[in-house]
């Protein structure tokens, strides 16, 4: 299993791959797109790109001297007909470079890609959410050498996955971005903070009254009046982890948020390829982190370690067991449930 970190700039590489990445992932935005378009939108993420072709052949240089593999992001939702040929283009420019693979998630140019720059790879971004055996086998068939698949799909059923097409790579998140609906049918961007930040912060006050006629309305009964206030601040809660623990860290410089660390063994034995980390956008520093933390995770895994103590290992890495136990930053909340389901059983064996 293999650890795909993402980057937004050539001096990321070498500290990232010394971290423990094998794959990087990035985009970039090159002059000429702006010019025949007037958009800089070439991917699902409009900052964090490299400034063009030059910063582009740089990172792979660097990163094929490092034996890492490059992808290229080209995973908007979908573009129009006009942008095709375009995109091609780059992608074709991309794997004569070296580039090794394509991150797709619009079916039109996923088939344009597989025609004509057959010896690039493609890989279906999370944001085409594919989900199960029969949407995986339909992108096979298309060309797609690898799978992304979205934040919420179960280990069970990326094993089902695995087993049923052995032949294609999957890879399954692990660490930073969460997204609060689903990431593939969400037609908002990201905004920077300053300007509101992305749409789903959901930063509103509720009030609750009722409907009934005969009363005119009027707020609901004190019990009922409290357990949608709670649901509120349960819901901002759950928020603010999925928004990176309020984009902090913990006090070794790890980074909180959205992680499927103690899932790995379970990912691993489930057939998982590669790992990602997500956050093209994020600090250097971060990323590095980022990477540092989940390699540590893997050399366990590697090493054979049985899966209790990996789990138990990963939980304590940031020396803040309460937010894991809070389930709200899982990827892969079965996995936590099972756990906390033993652990449960275990006392309960010990005191009987």
């Amino acid at each position: 299993m293999k650890i795909t970190a993402p980057i937004s700039t050539p001096a990321e590489v070498e500290p990232l791959v010394r971290a423990g990445a094998r794959e990087l992932y990035c985009g970039v935005v090159p002059p000429d797109w702006i010019q025949r378009f007037n958009t800089s939108g070439v991917n699902r993420r409009v900052f964090g790109n490299l400034n063009g072709y030059a910063d582009l052949e740089r990172v792979v240089d660097k990163a094929t001297a490092l034996d890492a593999e490059v992808f290229l992001v080209l995973n908007a939702q979908q573009y129009g007909e006009q942008h095709l040929d375009a995109l091609t283009e780059i992608g074709a420019r991309f794997r004569s470079i070296g580039g090794k693979a394509a991150i797709v998630a619009d079916i039109s140019l996923i088939a344009s890609l597989a025609a004509n720059v057959p010896d690039l790879d493609i890989h279906v971004s999370s944001v085409a959410t594919c989900r199960n055996v029969e949407s995986a086998r339909f992108f096979a068939a298309l060309g797609a050498n690898r799978i992304i698949l979205p934040r919420d799909v179960t280990v069970a059923e990326i094993g089902t996955i695995t087993q049923a097409l052995p032949e294609l790579d999957v890879e399954a998140f692990v660490l930073n971005d969460g997204c609060v609906f689903e990431e593939g049918t969400c037609h908002t961007v990201h905004l920077p903070m300053n300007k509101g930040g992305p749409i789903c912060i959901d930063n509103y006050q509720f009030e609750y009254r009722t409907t009934e006629r005969a009363t005119g309305g009027g707020k609901p009964q004190e019990r009922a009046l409290r357990r949608l206030e709670q649901n509120d601040l349960d819901y901002k809660r759950w928020l603010w982890y999925r928004f990176g623990n309020g984009f902090s860290v913990a006090s070794n410089g790890y980074p909180w948020g959205p992680c499927g660390l103690c899932a790995m063994p379970a990912t691993h034995a489930a057939g998982v390829h590669s790992v990602k980390i997500a956050g093209r956008e994020g600090a250097s520093e971060r990323k590095i982190k980022s990477v540092e933390l989940v390699a540590r995770v893997l050399e366990r895994i590697q090493a054979g370690e049985p899966e209790h103590r990996v789990r138990e290992f990963a939980v304590g890495l940031r020396d803040a067991p309460s937010h894991c136990a809070s389930g709200y930053m899982c990827y892969y909340p079965e996995v936590r449930s099972r756990q906390t389901t033993g652990d449960a059983e275990g006392k309960l064996l010990t005191a009987v």
